[in-house]
């Protein structure tokens, strides 16, 4: 598990936040932000506002390089970005429940399906977390997480 905690003005928070971020993702966080905030609004998904500026609050902190891919490609892994995210946001009283839990769960379809083939202990236990969630919830999951993909562009490397 990734424990990594970066200052403001390192090098992985900065990188990550204004420029790189992996194979995945054309930009930088903070404008992949933006990018995934507008697609939900341009939808009329108004209520994905705050959880689409909020989602990747804490992928800069936990920037790091886990492979040599990450070396090789000057990219960064973010291994439990979204859970980060929620632990920054999860006192803020301003912040509803609704868009605390769409920021905690957010990769979690994702996860599920990435860690059935690498990690089985880690996929029961997102199965787990699946199953106990609202299926309103896991609707509006599935939503957000279309909202994400467009938000990451075209960068896709092989």
């Amino acid at each position: 598990m990734n424990t990594t905690n970066n200052k403001i003005f390192s090098l992985p928070f900065l990188d990550s936040l204004f420029f790189t971020q992996n194979k995945w993702h054309q930009h930088g966080v903070l404008l992949h932000t933006l990018r995934v905030t507008y697609y939900a609004l341009k939808a009329g998904d108004f209520k994905f506002f705050a959880a689409g500026l909020l989602h990747d609050i804490g992928k800069p902190f936990v920037a790091y390089k886990k492979d040599e891919e990450d070396y090789v490609f000057n990219e960064w892994s973010f291994t439990n970005h979204e859970e980060k995210s929620y632990q920054l946001i999860k006192n803020w009283f301003f912040i509803s429940e609704y868009t605390k839990e769409i920021v905690r769960y957010h990769y979690l379809i994702r996860d599920i399906k990435k860690s059935k083939k690498e990690d089985l202990a880690r996929y029961a236990k997102k199965q787990d977390i699946w199953a106990f969630l609202d299926t309103n919830l896991q609707d509006d999951l599935r939503k957000f997480l279309y909202y994400d993909d467009l938000g990451k562009g075209k960068k896709r490397r092989d």
